[in-house]
């Protein structure tokens, strides 16, 4: 019997070979009796439909096909090509364990530190004493003189199973390193073993491999080992899988690691997230590549029939997420969010991923939504605008069919959402204007100002909510405070008895995302964190929304100085209790009036003490950014997820809900140059080479502050510069004048100035004092 987390039957190494072959062939007629071995893509993330239903050829016939391509045409001196080695004897690999829970997103904290399942015993590591510098001295003479053999014996011996990859790079053979907080992984021996590997002679490189199908090989007899994780976390790093005719062992490599338990993965995240910065990355980056080129191959030759391995992209990116956890759980993150982001999946049809993760949710039907670490914000954003695009016409569609079932005549304007304001009472009939519509939210949104004969193209959406956004976000306003030392916004915590503006706000940002319009709004990333807390709106209304895990660096961002104060306290070295004579209490002013609220029960009575500072810190942080503002917070979430409500925002980020409203902040001018058009200039005009002198040389402060001249805002759409649709119109005014924008229509409107100087300083005049003079 197969059975489960059972292996390839072991080589009968002993007896004659007339035996092998009878029982080789015994196994080859019980195996057919078996029912086909279900793909691992169950494993790896649900696995695609139909998987288990193909059966692949076997890991000797890849090998075998592969190798003849090459040897072909290889070169067996050139130390980087790399030739599979033709290994007749190798078998299928063995079935892969299924008992995995799949889940949709990966619980990593809910595991103890230190796992005391017991452990089966382990064999004893072979003696390797090579040092760093015995290997580095061993290369220079081989490079030399010329002979590898020492070298290959090296990589040989080291790679052919994992028993010998734990003797060779375990820093102490007799200690077993079974918890999460060290690997035992000599990281600097794997480097220079790896960083040397592809200069060697391709016949080593062909040992390297040969040793590591061995590996994937050998006989489990029962749950993988701390040393056979260690194996896996160093196989990994493997410079060798960059080359696409290694992608069959790799795929193999990927596949057992997806397949391990919900407790080994574990025990890999913690320790790839110690893995070096440099390795790390190439890690992520081949994992990439290799789904990428799995999915738009160059040679589609080179791989098996994507039939027969539907496996292999879904345990590459199971595989991924284990990074993807690794980076998230240290604080900075190895590497950037941004860099799990594979922009080859721009290209495949994300719709049907996006319904076939709606429809199928965590079954066994693989989608990368599943994985929504690895789909770039672009993409994101066209399944966000286009589930948007199916709910307005879905809605407009139902109003449609309503007004005629009741025999009345369709009118055109019943398929928007249409608003109408007075400029003299902006914020209060936007507020009622939302309020009476609500069921029309979901709508293509056109603005309308009472006495103003205008046609809403857009133009006077965006004014509407430029207008809006300023008026609601002044401090005279009262609901939001804004903090100078960190430039953001803040709810205020004032009480009040009608919560309905804040609702307001939360609709505005909805809608912005919605019609695909960037606002100037400057709210904190802890903000956005809250508002998918949780992502989809709960059926209980009594359960508590916006309330998310907050820590002292997230009031760093709003409140830099105070949240300085609290860190001063956490590590200080006197006697906290007698030195600050502070309980567990908060004190706010509200309207002149001091008024104190405990951060526990009876906290008023609870010193501070050294051994107490920390968990006073933790509630006065929660008390900030949830507790005192939860009822503005509340009716700011709803109103948010009124106009968004969409399985997608559970694909989203908090930074990446960020750029969605408020675009991003990186500046590319030359990206603005070359998507620019023009309106009665040229590009080659003398004043149109004059302002792109200029522009390309302004530091990054006057940038932004052309831009939120030109635009409103400062920051970049989704889609890129190209996505303002930014144009510089020829003024008539004389060239004494400042230049003017149509902010609206994102439109720069500039006189033809004789030279660069006048241009220059016509310009930053212009663009630094935009705002203060109190013009409509």
């Amino acid at each position: 019997e197969l059975s489960q987390g059972s292996t390839a039957p072991p080589s009968a190494e002993e007896g004659g070979e007339e035996e092998e072959e009878e029982e080789e062939g015994e196994k080859e007629k019980e195996r057919e009796k078996l029912p086909p071995i279900p793909s691992a893509s169950t494993a790896a993330a649900g696995g695609l439909e139909g998987g288990a239903k193909n059966q692949f050829s076997t890991f000797s016939n890849f090998i075998t096909t592969i190798n003849q391509k090459k040897e072909g045409i290889g070169n067996r001196n050139s130390p980087t090509q790399l030739v599979i080695p033709n290994i007749k004897t190798v078998r299928d690999l063995p079935p892969i364990c299924l008992d995995v829970r799949q889940k949709q997103r990966m619980s990593l904290d809910t595991l103890p530190q230190e796992l005391k399942a017991p452990f089966s015993s382990e064999p004893s590591l072979p003696i390797r004493t090579k040092t760093v510098k015995d290997f580095q001295d061993d290369v220079e003479k081989c490079k030399a003189s010329g002979d590898w053999k020492a070298i290959h014996y090296f990589y040989s011996t080291t790679f052919d199973s994992f028993l010998e990859i734990n003797a060779a790079f375990k820093k102490d053979t007799n200690s077993p390193f079974n918890t999460i907080e060290d690997s035992g992984i000599d990281a600097q021996f794997v480097d220079v073993v790896y960083d040397a590997l592809l200069n060697t002679p391709q016949d080593v490189q062909k040992s390297v491999l040969k040793g590591i199908i061995n590996g994937l090989l050998q006989e489990w007899t029962g749950p993988r080992t701390k040393d056979d994780l260690r194996a896996y976390c160093i196989l990994l790093q493997n410079p060798q899988f960059s080359n696409t005719s290694t992608y069959v062992i790799y795929a193999h490599l990927l596949r057992q690691i997806a397949a391990l338990t919900e407790a080994d993965h574990h025990f890999l995240v913690h320790w790839s997230k110690k893995i070096s910065q440099r390795r790390f990355k190439q890690v992520v980056d081949r994992l990439l590549q290799f789904i990428s080129l799995r999915l738009f191959p160059a040679k589609p030759e080179e791989f098996p029939p994507m039939v027969k391995c539907s496996w292999w992209i879904p345990s590459a990116t199971k595989v991924l997420a284990l990074f993807n956890a690794a980076n998230s759980l240290i604080s900075p993150p190895v590497i950037s969010y941004t860099d799990f982001y594979n922009s080859t999946l721009d290209h495949i049809d994300l719709m049907e991923e996006y319904h076939n993760w709606q429809c199928y949710g965590n079954s066994h039907r693989f989608s990368f939504c599943q994985y929504p670490f690895i789909i770039s914000i672009a993409a994101k954003k066209v399944i966000i605008q286009r589930d948007s695009e199916q709910q307005m016409i879905s809605i407009a569609r139902q109003s449609l069919v309503d007004k005629v079932s009741r025999r009345q005549k369709p009118d055109m304007n019943m398929l928007f959402l249409n608003v109408k304001v007075r400029r003299t009472h902006l914020v209060s009939d936007s507020l009622d204007e939302l309020a009476r519509k609500r069921a029309d939210l979901k709508k293509k949104l056109k603005v309308t100002f009472v006495g103003e004969a205008g046609l809403d193209m857009g133009g006077l959406t965006k004014e509407w909510f430029l207008l809006l956004i300023r008026q609601i976000f002044h401090p005279d306003y009262g609901m939001f405070t804004y903090h100078k030392d960190s430039h953001c916004h803040w709810f205020s915590s004032f009480k009040c008895d009608n919560y309905s503006e804040f609702r307001l706000v939360g609709a505005l940002m909805g809608l912005a995302v919605y019609n695909s319009i960037t606002l100037d709004i400057r709210f904190p990333p802890c903000c956005y964190k809250k508002l998918l807390s949780p992502p989809i709106v709960p059926c209980d209304h009594n359960t508590l929304v916006g309330i998310c895990d907050v820590t002292l660096d997230d009031l760093f961002q709003i409140m830099p100085e105070l949240a300085h104060g609290l860190n001063e306290l956490l590590s200080y070295e006197g006697n906290v209790e007698e030195d600050f004579y502070s309980t567990f209490q908060v004190f706010q002013e509200e309207f002149g009036v001091i008024k104190s609220y405990n951060l526990k029960p009876n906290g008023d009575k609870i010193p501070v003490t050294n051994q107490n500072r920390k968990e006073y810190v933790q509630l006065y942080v929660d008390f900030l950014l949830n507790k005192s503002i939860y009822k503005q917070f509340a009716a700011f979430y709803y109103g948010f997820h009124s106009v968004c409500a969409s399985y997608a925002l559970l694909l989203l980020r908090p930074e990446e809900v960020e750029i969605l409203v408020c675009g991003s902040p990186e500046l590319d001018m030359s990206a603005l140059q070359r998507s620019t058009q023009y309106e009665g200039y040229q590009k080659t005009d003398p004043t149109i080479r004059y302002f792109w002198d200029v522009v390309l040389g302004f530091s990054l402060d006057l940038q932004k502050k052309l831009l939120h001249f030109a635009t409103g805002s400062d920051r970049v759409p989704v889609g890129g510069m190209a996505d303002l649709n930014f144009k510089i119109s020829k003024s008539e005014a004389s060239t004494n004048w400042l230049p003017v924008a149509h902010t609206c229509f994102n439109q720069l409107c500039l006189p033809p100035y004789k030279n660069k100087k006048e241009l220059k300083q016509k310009l930053i005049i212009g663009i630094s004092n935009a705002e203060g003079f109190g013009l409509e």
